[in-house]
């Protein structure tokens, strides 16, 4: 397997981060950073759908053992949890982030702060999950960092629902993608997707998105310790009831130019934030449910990354 070492981001000239600087600055304001494009004032701290104003807001950063193996290492991944997101996911595990916008606002010298110290914990990477309401706030804090001796790996933890314009203007940046790829393209998938995520067009943002990003960084691969250095990891959680959403998606994993993307598929759906009160969303998967989308994914030749056994 090839190993790498060196962060994308150290590559980057000082006409690179103006270039990245100058064109997060123009979509943050009005914001145009996803893909509903909601032209919020958030300069005067009028926040659109994600909630997030001007100053970026983080819940909590830490060493975090409980991604994927080859993102937590032995180490532990340094996360950083940006408070707010671009849907309003019925079931969302950490709605208090996502939807409630729990957090504490920093100044973008304090991010690059955060990454140091994360770093100087002995993180194996920057973990940034739901970051993009704050790409502005990030790049200004990568700067920083790289400056004063960050040279770990950045992951990028997505829900997949992105602009491709705006992951394009990532390369060079981000080593590891982590997205969602939650919904299929069919009818009743998209409708789904309005249902429980609040957007209609999940799918076709999220595809394209995830496209450029393994267009980017390609598999998967690991250093000497097997701790992931560069790729793209396609999430995908099993919804109760849904199993025909979970075989989409596969089957357009399957067919789509990101094949070769490892997979981590995801039985830990349980009833969270307003699912409670939804069935068929109000309750755990049940295993004939589970193994009837691993043996798809097995079919499909879908076997580099992790099916997660129910416990």
């Amino acid at each position: 397997m090839a190993r790498l070492s060196t962060p994308s981001y150290l590559e980057l000239s000082a006409a690179d981060w103006r270039l990245k600087r100058e064109f997060f600055a123009d979509r943050f304001n009005p914001c145009r950073l996803c893909p509903r494009q909601c032209g919020a004032d958030r300069q005067n701290n009028h926040p659109g759908i994600c909630r997030a104003g001007r100053e970026v807001k983080i819940a909590s950063y830490s060493l975090h053992f409980g991604e994927e193996p080859p993102i937590s290492g032995c180490r532990g991944s340094g996360t950083v949890f940006f408070s707010g997101c671009t849907l309003s996911c019925l079931f969302c595990q950490n709605y208090p982030i996502s939807q409630l916008f729990h957090g504490e606002f920093y100044q973008v010298e304090q991010l690059a702060g955060i990454f140091l110290s994360l770093q100087k914990q002995g993180s194996h990477n920057i973990n940034l999950v739901s970051p993009t309401p704050y790409l502005h706030h990030i790049i200004g804090a990568l700067e920083i960092a790289c400056a004063k001796g960050l040279d770990i790996p950045l992951v990028y933890n997505t829900s997949g629902y992105d602009r491709v314009e705006v992951i394009a203007q990532l390369e060079g940046v981000v080593d590891i993608y982590l997205p969602d790829l939650k919904y299929g393209p069919s009818e009743s998938s998209r409708l789904l997707a309005l249902k429980l995520s609040g957007v209609g067009d999940y799918f076709e943002h999220a595809a394209a998105a995830v496209a450029e990003m393994f267009r980017q960084t390609g598999p998967l691969r690991l250093d000497e310790n097997d701790v992931a250095v560069r790729g793209t990891v396609i999430r995908h959680l099993i919804i109760p009831g849904q199993t025909e959403n979970s075989l989409e998606v596969l089957r357009a994993m399957a067919a789509g130019s990101f094949k070769a993307a490892w997979i981590s598929l995801m039985s830990q759906y349980f009833p969270a934030h307003r699912a409670p009160s939804c069935p068929p969303f109000d309750r755990r998967l049940r295993p004939g449910e589970w193994r009837e989308v691993r043996d798809e994914a097995l079919r499909l030749g879908l076997d580099e990354g992790w099916l997660q056994e129910m416990e």
